[in-house]
């Protein structure tokens, strides 16, 4: 078994990945209140990545997500956002990311795609770093990025929102989108 976990050879990062569902967070977190932050996560997805190490600007990822299995645990809530107020999701039951282009800076990239998220579809820049390669037990090669990308969740008609007492809103515009991604080469 080789391990080159944390290496950042971009010749060993050349092909076609598949997204490891089961080794991959999909999450996000919110301000409520204005105090507080909610974490939450979507639990079903799948997406491929190709990744062009003599070309990076080639390199293209997508990726669908189920609406329906947003979580941040608390029974409620999860409704209330999968309900017409937030992600409806009973009319758009997935988002979607495909990528339009990447940049490369040493180990970091900034993977620009079209996000749909309600119908709408909005370009949004996200920021990835390159945490390693390594070869798993049975020889599969893996691959790891973290990353993250803020987005007006106003800007996608998930308006929803409530003033509060104290001045504010109940929900903040900005979600923070963060994503630790491992997969496994094609």
């Amino acid at each position: 078994m080789t391990d080159t976990a944390g290496s950042t050879d971009l010749g060993a990062t050349t092909g076609t990945w598949a997204i490891d569902p089961t080794h991959t967070t999909i999450g996000f977190s919110i301000r409520h209140a204005m105090i507080a932050k909610v974490r939450g996560r979507f639990t079903e997805f799948e997406g491929t990545f190709v990744i062009d190490s003599a070309n990076v600007g080639a390199s293209s990822a997508s990726i669908t997500i189920q609406a329906g299995s947003f979580t941040t645990e608390n029974a409620d809530r999860d409704n209330h956002v999968k309900s017409g107020d937030f992600l409806d999701v009973e009319n758009f039951p997935t988002l979607m990311f495909v990528s339009t282009g990447a940049v490369q800076q040493g180990n970091k990239f900034t993977v620009t795609g079209d996000l749909t998220i309600h119908g709408v579809t909005q370009s949004v820049p996200v920021e990835f770093e390159l945490t390693g390669t390594s070869t798993n037990p049975w020889g599969g090669n893996l691959i790891g990025f973290e990353g993250t990308a803020d987005i007006s969740r106003e800007a996608f008609g998930l308006t929803w929102n409530t003033a509060l007492e104290t001045g504010g809103v109940l929900v903040s515009d900005t979600v923070k989108l963060v994503l630790d991604v491992e997969a496994i080469k094609q």
